[in-house]
């Protein structure tokens, strides 16, 4: 670790300020591009869920002591299959525990198949205040082949529902996909732009191996995949139509307009705190002992019959090493398009090669990837990190 790297560090973290992450494990379907940790089931005990939750963030408040809450997002799997009550118990049970900032962002991710005027309505009147849809195209074909249950009409009606409740609403689309040509994403992405609020999510389709995808992928079946090539064409184009649009990237696959920003998310890439509850979330707190990496149960059973029998949800909590506090912060600052403070680096000779090679540059004191470096970003990290 470079000298004087763990001081800056810790004047990085605001242990004041934080946010939740509550993570609901159910979906209608599993995706077959998926690896998140969702499950399907036909019955859900939605007031035992509820008891959990609460139970889980009374515990984890013992943990964190007080803070001031910052934003809540409800990740998944599904959460607005989730009953507007379960929701608003979670955000009360969350402003009994920490005091609250008083523009406090709640976020909750939807699917176009599952919302409805009067539970988005519903939502609202509790606190919801930001919602992130998942369109993934506005192609039926493409929608078929990425296992959604939705239309493209029924995306954009979604969106459209969510802009009469929520002040904020974005949504995301996946691109570089199965016999995808660039005229067709250059199409696609014009329509979302013309369709777009303030903030739009944008990811190049990624063949995981414990998918049904990968599998397939595995076994010679996925034909028509983009090469490196054109997925290097579709992502210089994305960037380029996306800030013309006033929309620029702010992170390697997010696009905002200024001050539209996920905040939530803004968390994890500055390396912030964040409590998480829920089968198979993440968490990271700093208390006076260090910076602690947590961890739930994944199997939805397991991690209830946990919270309720044991007391705690919760598998894993170590203290991380600096080593690995330093190491993420890189790994997930430079996936901003401003960067990390260049101290962190300080003597570092990969990163003058870096510079020198053109894939990183100086800027305002931070060190952030060019426009030809950010492609190959994974790159650039195993060589910082190695």
């Amino acid at each position: 670790m470079p000298s004087g790297s763990w001081p800056l560090f810790s004047k990085m973290v605001d242990r004041r300020r934080f946010g939740l992450y509550v993570h609901w494990p159910f979906c209608q379907a599993k995706c077959p591009y998926c690896d998140f940790n969702s499950h399907v089931s036909a019955n859900i005990d939605q007031e035992r869920w509820r008891s959990c939750f609460q139970s889980e963030i009374k515990r984890a408040r013992e943990f964190s002591g007080p803070r001031i809450l910052d934003s809540i997002f409800f990740g998944g799997g599904t959460p607005s299959l989730m009953e507007p009550a379960t929701v608003s118990a979670v955000i009360d049970a969350a402003r009994d525990a920490w005091s609250s900032s008083n523009d406090m962002e709640i976020t909750l991710e939807a699917n176009p198949t599952s919302v409805e005027a009067g539970r988005f309505r519903d939502y609202a009147s509790v606190g919801v205040n930001r919602v992130s849809i998942g369109v993934q195209s506005f192609r039926d074909d493409a929608l078929k082949a990425l296992g959604r249950l939705h239309s493209a009409k029924e995306a954009k009606d979604a969106v459209d529902l969510a802009r009469q409740y929520f002040s904020r609403v974005s949504f995301d689309l996946i691109y570089a996909r199965q016999d995808q040509s660039l005229d067709d994403w250059r199409l696609e992405l014009g329509e979302a732009l013309d369709f777009a609020a303030d903030h739009l999510s944008l990811y190049q389709l990624t063949i995981e191996p414990d998918t049904a995808f990968g599998e397939r992928f595995k076994r010679g079946r996925l034909g028509g995949l983009p090469d490196e090539d054109l997925g290097a064409d579709m992502f210089e184009l994305t960037q380029d139509m996306t800030a013309k649009a006033g929309l620029p990237a702010y992170e390697i696959s997010n696009h905002a307009a200024p001050g539209a920003e996920s905040r939530h998310n803004l968390i994890y890439w500055k390396a912030g705190d964040w409590v998480g509850v829920g089968p198979g979330a993440h968490g990271r707190v700093t208390t006076d002992a260090g910076r602690f990496a947590t961890e739930s149960h994944s199997a939805p059973g397991q991690w209830i019959q946990s919270v309720e029998r044991l007391g705690s949800g919760q598998s894993v909590c170590d203290l991380l090493p600096r080593a690995d506090i330093l190491g993420e912060a890189i790994m997930m600052g430079l996936r901003l398009a401003e960067g990390i403070p260049e101290t962190l680096f300080e003597g570092s000779l990969k990163i003058n090669n870096l510079v020198d090679l053109g894939m990183l540059e100086r800027h305002e004191k931070n060190v952030r990837t060019t426009a030809r470096g950010r492609p190959v970003l994974n790159a650039i990290l195993r060589e910082i990190l190695a």
